[in-house]
């Protein structure tokens, strides 16, 4: 079986859609969606990952199955209960006196370096950002929906690997985004999601693939093939949008 994470292009997120940018991202994309052989499609309910998955389904002439869970992962941690956590949170925005609810997985390195049970494939379930939020919750619901609809395709969750009881070669595409692909890698490869959120930068419109290995009848992992491909537009003389991105340097303070 073969799986492809396309993030969605380069994202206007106040309006939910893609930027002009992000326009001619997912236009570059779908100049190459019959070599990329997307077989069946799904995509996230958000504005931006469906007008991505649009651009290549109108050339193909397809369409493209909404998954709920396949949204950008929504777990939040409330820095009003859990004020020990500002360190690793320090840019979070205050409305009214209070802080408004935070993504969980941008946290500061100075944070994580420290704290590194974030990163432990075991225990990332119990450090504090996961104590204090929603995030384990979360978690195990879109892994679950995830396993799944891996089940139904053959390959049935079975420790750390996947039992085999249907042989597969389709592709499944997934149009969606960076925060859920780190959490679906994480399950495929049994590591942290937190390892993946601050390993990975998948830049806008890019392309991920993974692919069953079957070295034992009946048993299967999934290797990465291609990591945050980008060649469509490198192709196109597009240059890559550094929204998946902070600053390269400290300098560089615009992207902070």
């Amino acid at each position: 079986m073969r799986l492809l994470f396309i993030r969605h292009g380069d994202p206007d997120y106040v309006h939910d859609t893609l930027t002009e940018k992000g326009h001619r991202e997912a236009a570059l994309l779908a100049e190459r969606a019959q070599a990329l052989q997307l077989g069946e499609c799904y995509v996230s309910p958000l504005g931006r990952a469906q007008a991505t998955a649009g651009y290549s389904m109108r050339k193909l002439g397809r369409t493209a199955k909404t998954l709920g869970w396949l949204k950008e992962f929504p777990a939040q941690i409330d820095l009003n209960q859990s004020p020990q956590l500002l360190r690793a949170f320090p840019n979070a925005s205050l409305e009214d006196g209070k802080y408004a609810p935070h993504i969980v997985w941008d946290a500061m390195p100075s944070y994580w370096a420290e704290f590194s049970d974030c990163m432990d494939p075991v225990h990332w379930r119990e450090c504090d950002i996961s104590r204090n939020s929603n995030t384990v919750e979360v978690y195990d619901y879109v892994t679950g929906e995830f396993d799944r609809f891996l089940a139904e395709h053959g390959y049935i969750r079975d420790g750390r690997c996947y039992r085999v009881e249907k042989e597969s070669k389709d592709t499944l595409t997934f149009f969606c985004h960076f925060g859920i692909t780190c959490v679906l890698l994480s399950r495929l490869w049994n590591v942290s999601p937190f390892f993946l959120w601050h390993s990975l930068a998948l830049a806008p419109s890019s392309v991920t693939e993974v692919v069953t290995e079957e070295r034992q009848q009946g048993i299967a992992c999934f290797r990465g093939l291609k990591i945050g491909d980008v060649s469509h537009l490198v192709l196109g003389g597009e240059p890559v949008s550094t929204a998946a991105r902070f600053c390269e340097v400290y300098s560089d303070a615009d992207r902070h």
